[in-house]
């Protein structure tokens, strides 16, 4: 069953039509299984706070899907370039501020 169908389904028995919606924070398991990092790499990089998860009650961490890009684009640095954390880290960093500045630009220029 297409998922649009089961989707139209769900809304009919629920009778709201308003479904949850998904959450943007993965579990510690799933954040390791999505990135494919080493878990002591993680650890690098939260003791250099350059990941910031939520913790729980129960002291377990929840990851921000944008950190999961993140996390990829240091991986492919450091594999391609033999980088360290630190200076992989640094690099996404930058190249997530030259987007930013780019995307305040386009904004400008639109409204000249």
């Amino acid at each position: 069953m297409p998922q649009m169908k089961i989707k139209k389904v769900l809304c009919e028995v629920s009778g709201t039509g308003n479904l949850p919606e998904k959450s943007s924070f993965v579990a510690w398991g799933e954040f390791v299984e999505l990135t494919r990092i080493d878990p002591s790499s993680v650890a690098e990089l939260l003791e250099l706070g350059w990941l910031s998860p939520v913790q729980t009650g129960a002291r377990e961490y929840l990851f921000n899907m944008r950190d999961v890009y993140r996390i990829r684009k240091l991986l492919r640095l450091r594999n391609d370039l033999g980088l360290s954390a630190l200076g992989g880290s640094i690099i996404v960093d930058l190249l997530e501020r030259i987007e930013e500045l780019e995307q305040r630009i386009a904004e400008m220029e639109r409204l000249v």
